[in-house]
């Protein structure tokens, strides 16, 4: 059995995402000293609430998401690894690579939340611009259509059959609305993130990663710029600086794990984005979703 890890990225949250973690020894520790670092009460903003509107407002404040999804998934990592559990592959989407490369030792928790910090208030910040997710389309006329119309990219290359576009707000809107898709989907986000309109959120990101050492990881990771596995340190931070400028290439991570011999993929984390994705894709694969304490045999 050769299995991968993948962690889910913005987007997967949920109010009560929380509740499900803190049988794991440490969890309340944790909650609050990402509180502490962020200067507001985490654990409650990712607790159950009703479904009050506020809540899920401020749960889905990118400033808020990254971080606590962050805690979240480390969680679940680090009793996985306390019950001597491994896998063979590493990746995550957008936010979930920070995770991933928490899991594969290159930093340690406190870097990593302060990194998702300054991630997530640079992206924030980064106002203007649209993203808009595309279903059933032909990936040939989109191709076309992108290299003709200025300003819009592929941010996010989920599958064959599943995109997102980012951009300046007309020309993802022209591409999306020129296509030939089943569904087109504008996202509430505050920036076209993984684009080029992102450059000066990235350039003081990269400011931020040079001040940091990065250890060779202990498993290899396929990266969003490049999901080609390394263990490399020094190649891991520099495919992280070019993240928020780049697509997040998920539709060959799956590629590549299938040519590495993958037979497992487990999501670590809220939702059932990746495994979704891998169910469509990824034949004759074994999936396991771990979410909760109960998940870990709690």
């Amino acid at each position: 059995m050769t299995i991968a890890w993948v962690f889910p990225g913005q987007g997967s949250q949920k109010l009560g995402m929380s509740d499900g973690v803190l049988a794991i020894p440490g969890a309340k520790e944790r909650f609050e000293f990402a509180s502490t670092l962020l200067g507001r009460d985490l654990l409650n903003i990712c607790s159950s609430n009703d479904g009050q509107v506020t809540g899920l407002a401020d749960l889905n404040d990118t400033r808020n998401t990254q971080p606590a999804m962050f805690v979240v998934e480390s969680l679940l990592v680090d009793d996985l690894r306390r019950q001597g559990r491994q896998a063979s592959l590493l990746a995550g989407h957008s936010l979930g690579e920070i995770v991933a490369l928490y899991a594969a030792e290159v930093f340690d928790m406190e870097t990593s939340l302060n990194l998702l910090k300054i991630r997530s208030e640079l992206m924030a910040s980064s106002q203007g611009g649209a993203m808009t997710a595309v279903l059933g389309f032909d990936r040939a006329q989109l191709e076309v259509l992108i290299e003709s119309t200025d300003g819009v990219v592929i941010a996010n290359d989920n599958s064959s059959s599943q995109v997102v576009l980012s951009g300046f707000a007309k020309a993802v809107e022209l591409v999306a609305t020129q296509l030939n898709c089943k569904r087109s989907i504008p996202l509430q986000v505050s920036g076209a993130f993984h684009s080029p309109l992102m450059e000066e959120a990235s350039q003081a990101f990269a400011k931020e990663l040079d001040q940091i050492t990065f250890q060779d990881a202990n498993v290899p990771v396929l990266s969003n710029a490049d999901p080609t596995p390394t263990q490399n340190g020094l190649i891991l931070k520099d495919r992280l600086k070019k993240q928020m400028t780049t697509g997040v290439r998920w539709r060959e991570t799956m590629d590549i794990m299938t040519e590495q011999g993958i037979t497992n993929l487990v999501e670590i984390g809220p939702g059932n984005v990746l495994s979704g994705l891998a169910k469509r894709s990824m034949k004759g694969l074994g999936i396991n979703q771990i979410s909760t304490a109960t998940d870990l045999g709690y």
